[in-house]
């Protein structure tokens, strides 16, 4: 891509780095289209490339014989496999695209290399690795801490503000075997939630309509985690820039 191109970017990693910091790893970045129930890494095993998510959501998972357990979700506030860079160790979790979108994925070793000549590149990454770390901890603590009603509500509104979207195309059935809920007590946590004015559910989709009402049910740990994520930003994220 020409120095003259005007290069947009929604993912709030790249939107915060400088704009020479930018033009420097954008000759390296591919668009790629995020496809449903898509494998971006798997435990244990080599990464390729780190996805700079653009839209859509993926969901960071452990996975055991007969069960998953999904440990935090991913937008286009982040990176999937920013980890191993920041880190040095294989993928400990599995990635998969919980609802389709785009990301532009850069190999790993192109980043590294960039990372060497713009150290400030990779200060940002560490800090959204940080902020990444939290969520899943906090969301161990908050399975054995936490109800029914505050666990949804901050799942709820974690995927929104990853998606940056109030519709949410989830099913019931997800829900329970990713935050190891009955089905039936997930159901009658949204018929509540319902009936008071917090979301509309139609079939595959949930509508959040009062979402500071929702953030309000949600446990501690949603705002412990956004807040987190916030603060990974040296500066305030611009939904767009153009280099």
């Amino acid at each position: 891509m020409r120095p003259s191109t005007r290069f947009f970017v929604k993912n709030t990693i790249l939107a915060s780095v400088s704009l020479q910091d930018l033009a420097a790893i954008r000759e390296f970045l591919e668009p790629i289209v995020l496809r449903q129930r898509m494998v971006l890494q798997e435990p244990k095993r080599h990464l390729d490339h780190v996805y700079f998510i653009e839209s859509g959501l993926v969901s960071l998972r452990i996975v055991a014989p007969g069960s998953i357990l999904e440990t935090a979700v991913i937008g286009y506030r982040g990176a999937v496999g920013a980890g191993v860079l920041v880190g040095g160790h294989l993928p400990t979790h599995q990635s998969v695209v919980l609802f389709p979108g785009s990301a532009y994925r850069i190999r790993i070793e192109d980043l590294d290399r960039v990372m060497n000549k713009r150290p400030e590149i990779r200060e940002h990454l560490a800090r959204y690795v940080q902020a990444l770390i939290l969520h899943c901890v906090h969301t161990g603590l908050c399975g054995v801490r936490h109800d029914r009603e505050e666990r949804l509500a901050s799942w709820f509104c974690l995927a929104s503000d990853a998606l940056d979207a109030h519709v949410l195309p989830v099913t019931h059935d997800y829900l329970s075997s990713v935050l190891g809920l009955r089905r039936a007590g997930i159901t009658e946590t949204l018929v509540r939630f319902e009936q008071q004015g917090l979301i509309r559910k139609m079939r595959g989709i949930l509508q959040i309509d009062e979402p500071r009402c929702l953030a309000q049910k949600a446990c501690c740990c949603y705002k412990l985690i956004s807040d987190a994520y916030a603060s990974s930003q040296s500066e305030t994220p611009a939904n767009e820039r153009a280099v």
